[in-house]
């Protein structure tokens, strides 16, 4: 109240002074983009841009949206969405103003990069030029293929649309209501930028290039391995580089050619070949990272995390914090969370036995009166369940539990299904207001697990479960070496997994079920539904666990803990509401 106080008292002061120095920066502090030809440093933070606007959260925050989970805040968008309030005017999953304009400054960057002074040599200069560019066109593919992801569709006029492609800035007098150009044209446009990335950048930002991983262009520039370090050098680790691009490449062909947008041109063998491309760099399935599954919690991997580093199984990460802002809200009441996110019945359900087997199959060994016992070991990973130890604690979801661990206690904190997330936590924070530990985290963009997933989708479709196309290692391959890492089958040989082998069709829907499982609660589900054309309309269930009198627990299904209320033309995202007034863009259909 002071400050305020003598804040006021001070207003007649700044009365007297021209309103322009106060209110208005000085001209000399207002710099236009002709700056990026006098000093590279300014170049270089419109280019960041293109890093910070990446749309990535660590947080489950579509997952809630699918079969996979729910969440326990009334306010939550992504639950409003899924139960009847997704429009065109109220998208949660809308990329539009974010991605596009991203795209803006990195098609700035690239137009004025080649006269930016990053270097005095004329050759260290073309190597920063090339090496910049590479990285605006390979973040420019990214941009356009969460748009999209988010937007592409099938037109009022039947035909299948993307977004309008923009690859120069623009101005005031630009035209904004550029038609939306084909959803073919728009991958040809990524694979395009990847391309290019691809060919302008390093595999790896790293110092000790040897001059067999310098390009001849640059050799004959007269280019040494300290000149090449110089520019590509482990500093810039971190920065989008060709492997990653090259992992992009993957996400986008798989994307294009499943069903849902199978009119892309683009084939299964394509998408096959480009998520085989990266694999084949960690020599395929040899290169599987035995602890890629529990990745955010591998604690000496994390700790030792600096200048750009990765763990093995990481191909791009952001940054890491030490927070605990994760388990704050997801940790169960007892251990002082909000229980945010809460696993289904629908995904626990999923996880098969040990010995391999889903739940539902004669030979299984499944006990619904204890179910989960000799289940997969990435259940009892992923999620916590009725009387599992979390941290120190004992975690009571059941209806018969002493505080508000217990399904449904207290809205908002406790737990709708019987369940609650440990993906993602770590339990070496303590919340305890008396203690209130922090620990390291960071955001995985692109995991090795989810690229040998795409293949496997891929080569099964193009080569059947054991086609190998020219890589040496097939679907069942990549499946068989997930499963075993994660202690699926290794006892009995996996007979389930060999059954499959001989099927096309159910060694698909076995690569869909382990998709779910690995990549769980990353964001990855709800676009995964619909490019396969698949239901999204299954509902959220959970599990009532009661105690009678002589102990015995009893497991009631809860057949809808929330309603999906999706409608078949959702499996495309809309166009925004009023981009469509504005500028006339034709609308996908239904919305």
């Amino acid at each position: 109240m002071k400050n305020i106080i003598k804040l006021l008292a001070l207003l007649p002061l700044f009365a007297t002074m021209a309103c322009d120095d106060l209110f208005e920066p000085a001209i000399e502090n207002n710099r236009d983009l002709d700056a990026m030809y006098s000093d590279a440093d300014y170049a270089l933070g419109v280019l960041g841009n293109g890093y910070i606007l990446l749309p990535y959260n660590t947080s489950p925050t579509s997952d809630v949206a699918t079969d996979d989970a729910v969440s326990n805040d009334n306010s939550n968008t992504w639950r409003a969405m899924a139960t009847g309030a997704w429009t065109a005017q109220n998208d949660p999953a809308s990329q539009w103003k974010n991605c596009y304009n991203a795209i803006q400054y990195l098609n700035l960057f690239l137009e004025r990069v080649e006269s930016v002074p990053f270097a005095m040599e004329t050759n260290i200069q073309t190597l920063f030029v090339d090496s910049y560019s590479g990285e605006a066109y390979g973040l420019r593919a990214v941009y356009m293929y969460y748009l999209l992801r988010a937007h592409g569709g099938i037109g009022t006029d039947g035909q299948l649309l993307g977004v309008p492609i923009k690859t120069a800035s623009e101005s005031p007098e630009s035209d904004f209501s550029q038609p939306r150009d084909t959803y073919a044209a728009c991958i040809e446009q990524i694979l395009s930028d990847c391309d290019k990335a691809i060919e302008l950048l390093p595999l790896d930002y790293k110092d000790g290039h040897t001059e067999s991983e310098i390009p001849q262009k640059y050799l004959d520039l007269g280019i040494n391995t300290d000149q090449y370090d110089r520019v590509n050098g482990v500093y810039r680790a971190g920065r989008i580089s060709g492997r990653i691009v090259e992992a992009i490449r993957a996400q986008v062909t798989l994307m294009a050619a499943s069903p849902a947008f199978a009119e892309s041109g683009i084939t299964w063998e394509e998408a096959a070949n480009s998520a085989g491309t990266v694999l084949q760099r960690i020599d395929g399935i040899n290169g599987i990272d035995a602890d890629g599954y529990t990745w955010y919690c591998n604690t000496s991997e994390i700790e030792g995390l600096g200048n750009g580093s990765n763990p093995q199984e990481i191909i791009w990460r952001a940054g890491y914090s030490d927070d605990n802002t994760l388990e704050g809200d997801n940790f169960p009441p007892s251990l002082y969370g909000n229980g945010r996110v809460n696993p289904t019945q629908n995904l626990v359900d999923a996880f098969p036995m040990a010995n391999g087997y889903p739940i539902d199959n004669s030979k299984s060994e499944y006990d619904a009166s204890n179910p989960y016992e000799n289940r997969d070991p990435r259940l009892a990973t992923y999620i916590i369940t009725n009387g599992s130890t979390a941290g120190s604690a004992t975690i009571t979801t059941g209806s018969y539990g002493t505080n508000n661990d217990a399904i449904n206690r207290e809205s908002g904190h406790s737990t709708r299904t019987g369940y609650y997330m440990r993906k993602h936590l770590r339990f070496d924070c303590n919340l305890d207001p008396n203690y209130n530990t922090k620990q390291r985290h960071y955001s995985a963009r692109i995991r090795y697990t989810e690229i040998f997933l795409d293949y496997a989708e891929a080569a099964n479709e193009a080569w059947g479960p054991k086609g190998t196309g020219s890589f040496g290692f097939s679907a069942y391959d990549v499946i068989k070496a997930i499963r075993t890492r994660a202690g699926v089958g290794v006892d009995n040989g996996d007979p389930y997994l060999e059954a499959c082998a001989n099927s096309q069709d159910q060694m698909r829907e076995l690569i869909r079920n382990e998709r779910r499982l690995e990549l769980c609660f990353e964001n990855i589900r709800f676009y995964d539904l619909r490019r396969w054309n698949a239901d999204l309309t299954e509902a959220a269930q959970g599990v009532n666990i009661s105690r009678g009198s002589g102990g015995r627990l009893t497991y009631t299904p809860i057949q809808e803990v929330e309603e999906r209320n999706y409608r078949p033309y959702m499996n495309y995202g809309p166009i925004p509401y009023n981009d469509v007034l504005n500028f006339g863009f034709i609308q996908n259909q239904g919305w």
